[in-house]
């Protein structure tokens, strides 16, 4: 992983970077000991990272929490992360695992398929859950296939691109079977609207910073604001203009947690208009100003 920050960041959340010429050429997976990147975890214990993260804990019991998700893992638990989402480890964590990351190109590349990912409940931003445990004969599968997949990356100079995807696509499917299927599944196997909801999702995961809009999303969709609200109602459960609400506000409370920044840099950053609309949506959402959230949220830096 590589760090990308400048002086005038510091206050922000790290944001840490794919690798991509690690090994020389291009290579956009990498399977690593949880060892090997402690350094950057005590480095940062809060951070975001650009790529795909799937770790299968081996040993240790220690809290880690992922975008406000937080759990007691242990030895056998399996941590699913997102691009963009926030990191919280321990300052000196203990645990001991294997950890799998890659580049949604990666995979795009060989399917084709911009909606590939979405395939995977457990990688979706409206999961429940980032933490998965598989029983003992699935967790014996996938530190196999890990394995396979780190003997193939370090021990051959070739490092063969089709059997790395072959192996991380095994991988993705296995971990299905780590997780209860759903309604809100279901509901998705309906291809036309799962399409429309995927690709709502990541534009929303994009710009919410920027468009608060149900408009927006719909016009780039090319339906209508009241289709887009029912599908998201029938998936999600929830109200397109809500998942949106939901973004900012989210993202919002990571900045007041993790960051030193102003409210009214903060209401600059997600494009309020002005920091007292700003403050208004906040508490409507929490139900207290920006400034009495943070006071009554012990931040994790401290």
């Amino acid at each position: 992983m590589q760090s990308i920050y400048s002086s005038n960041e510091m206050r922000k959340i790290k944001l840490y970077k794919f690798y991509k010429r690690k090994y020389g050429t291009e290579l956009l997976i990498d399977v690593l000991s949880l060892d090997y990147i402690k350094e950057g975890i005590r480095c940062a214990p809060i951070h975001r990272e650009t790529f795909y993260c799937i770790i299968l804990i081996t040993n240790g019991n220690e809290e880690v929490s992922v975008n406000g998700h937080k759990r007691l893992v242990r030895a056998g638990d399996v941590i699913c992360s997102r691009p963009g989402e926030v990191w919280h480890w321990q300052s000196d964590p203990k645990l001991e695992g294997i950890v799998l990351i890659f580049e949604e190109a990666f995979l795009l590349s060989f399917f084709n398929d911009p909606q590939f990912l979405e395939r995977f409940a457990y990688l979706r931003p409206d999961r429940t859950s980032p933490f998965l445990h598989p029983d003992k004969v699935l967790q014996e599968r996938l530190h196999h296939l890990l394995m396979l997949m780190k003997t193939e990356i370090d021990d051959n100079e070739n490092k063969d691109q089709h059997i790395l995807r072959a192996m991380l696509y095994e991988t993705l499917m296995l971990l299905v079977r780590a997780e209860n299927i759903n309604g809100y599944e279901q509901a998705m196997n309906d291809v036309s609207i799962s399409r429309y909801v995927g690709d709502f999702v990541r534009m929303v995961d994009a710009e919410y910073s920027v468009r608060h809009d149900v408009d927006y999303y719909a016009n780039k969709l090319c339906i209508t604001p009241n289709y887009l609200n029912k599908i998201i109602k029938q998936t999600l459960g929830t109200t397109a203009k809500l998942h949106i609400q939901k973004k900012v506000s989210d993202e919002a409370a990571r900045l007041l947690i993790y960051t030193s920044l102003t409210v009214t840099e903060i209401a600059e950053h997600l494009h309020f208009e002005s920091s007292s609309y700003f403050v208004r949506f906040f508490k409507k959402q929490t139900g207290q100003t920006p400034l009495q959230y943070r006071e009554n949220r012990n931040s994790p830096q401290k």
